[in-house]
């Protein structure tokens, strides 16, 4: 896993501009019906990465204004709540995300809530580029930290290891250190992960 000094790794040098997926009206991606657009590109390299091949910034396909289009489109019926972020790293991607949130925002307003997950930490990302701190104040919802193999927990909502946190962004930049989202919630119950193996 790789640590990042403040200002480190810019947007500017590395992203394509490309993304790996769109998925609309999906359930896992955040809270209620969202639309969930997967970027390209992502330098943390945590141990355990469920998708290597998206560390890649080449990897997929060139985001596009019919996309963009398509995105807005899908976000109009009422029982979507909002956009998703995810990647790779989209903070890494600033130029495309930013886009879509502006977009987004300019159709809908406060209607839709845009969440977004990264490597980063809500503290690290205060310390970064300009591009980074205007995408962080534009969203309503962070899932912050690397994804660390050592403390993987299948109960959390919404992360994979404990150290990740769902974070209140309006709330937090308000006070200046991060407030956890009133509707975090994890399950108390242990079940034992399915091997492999074990469905042959």
């Amino acid at each position: 896993m790789r640590n990042p000094k403040p200002k480190e790794w810019q947007a500017k040098d590395y992203s394509k501009n490309y993304i790996a997926d769109y998925k609309p009206f999906n359930f896992v991606d955040g809270e209620g019906v969202r639309n969930s657009l997967y970027v390209s590109g992502c330098l943390f390299a945590c141990e355990g990465c469920f998708n290597k091949a998206v560390q890649s910034f080449r990897y997929g396909q060139p985001f596009t204004p019919e996309l963009e289009e398509q995105m807005i489109k899908d976000l109009a019926p009422e029982y979507v709540q909002g956009l998703t972020l995810l990647g790779g790293e989209p903070f890494l991607n600033t130029e495309v995300c930013l886009q879509v949130i502006n977009h987004t925002k300019e159709v809908y307003g406060s209607k839709k809530d845009i969440w977004s997950w990264s490597g980063y930490t809500f503290e690290e990302l205060l310390q970064d580029t300009d591009d980074k701190l205007e995408m962080l104040a534009k969203i309503d919802i962070l899932v912050d930290g690397r994804f660390e193999l050592s403390k993987k927990n299948l109960n959390l909502q919404f992360r994979g290891s404990s150290n990740q946190r769902i974070i209140d962004v309006a709330k937090s930049l308000e006070i200046g250190q991060a407030v956890i989202w009133e509707k975090c919630h994890d399950a108390d119950t242990q079940y034992e992960q399915i091997k492999k193996q074990d469905l042959i």
